[in-house]
């Protein structure tokens, strides 16, 4: 159930009329909105995996559930993100209290998205794995740099956590994080990864995605010379046009085609 309208916000060539682009369903039922999320959810552990962003049995996306939003659906601790179907998800409160499911939680998990949830009420969904380039550029303790137009879409809208203290075992280093995340679409935790967020699963995976690949970026830059930054006011105008929750959540649509056609059995 796809909405279709002429999206506000991005680059579009001129269009037959009548000609329209997807947009995010609208006016869900409860039950209607949480099977989107869950879907969405599965989807985007798929894509992860399928990017090498695993890591034995690290990493997260959480999605608020729709009508109790003190509780959100998370990826069961020690399932494959590649094997993880709509049904193998849990729902856990922000007491840490499991409400649906069989499997246990991820306590890290739980430390770090229930706080990231409790501090941004406007967030749906927060991702965070130990994907390879997020891992060795976050051991440096810099912001991503606008030095690509990919880049631009963190500037000045992401933050660091400079406070590592070993794996995630208490919700205060949880909310020290969220702290550090402010109101920005993601934060770079120092020697340890990323985490983003966004108000749909789709738009939270997509920013996980391209700021990996921002870091690979800058990294590359970074060993091959002194990357040239694009300047401040171009960085935030380029900002402004590729980034928010409908560039997030459409810049995301090729890679649910894609990974919904190929593996279908994520809908189980």
């Amino acid at each position: 159930m796809t909405t279709t309208a002429a999206a506000p916000h991005m680059s579009v060539g001129a269009m037959p009329e009548g000609v329209t682009l997807p947009l995010p369903p609208q006016n869900l039922s409860v039950e209607e909105e949480r099977q989107v999320r869950k879907q969405e959810l599965a989807a985007a552990f798929r894509l992860f995996a399928r990017f090498g962003f695993s890591e034995g049995v690290a990493g997260h996306i959480t999605a608020r559930d729709p009508e109790n939003p003190s509780a959100f659906w998370v990826n069961p601790f020690g399932m494959s993100f590649s094997q993880i179907r709509v049904r193998d998800l849990i729902l856990v409160d922000h007491d840490g209290t499991l409400l649906q499911g069989k499997r246990p939680v991820n306590n890290a998990a739980f430390c770090i998205h229930s706080e990231v949830h409790r501090a941004r009420p406007d967030v749906v969904a927060a991702a965070h794995t130990h994907s390879l380039h997020g891992k060795a550029f976050s051991s440096l303790g810099v912001p991503l740099e606008p030095i690509t137009q990919d880049a631009c879409a963190f500037y000045e809208d992401h933050g660091i956590y400079s406070d590592y203290r070993g794996v995630v075992n208490d919700t205060e280093e949880g909310r020290r994080i969220g702290e550090a995340l402010g109101e920005g679409k993601a934060v770079v935790l120092q020697n340890h990864g990323l985490l983003t967020v966004g108000s749909s699963v789709a738009e939270a995976a997509w920013y996980f995605i391209t700021m990996e690949r921002s870091c690979q970026a800058q990294l590359l830059a970074m060993a091959a010379g002194e990357p040239k930054l694009i300047d401040p006011e171009t960085a935030r105008m380029v900002r402004d046009q590729i980034s928010g929750p409908l560039p997030g959540w459409f810049q995301f649509r090729p890679l649910w085609d894609q990974i919904t056609a190929d593996q279908p059995d994520l809908f189980d």
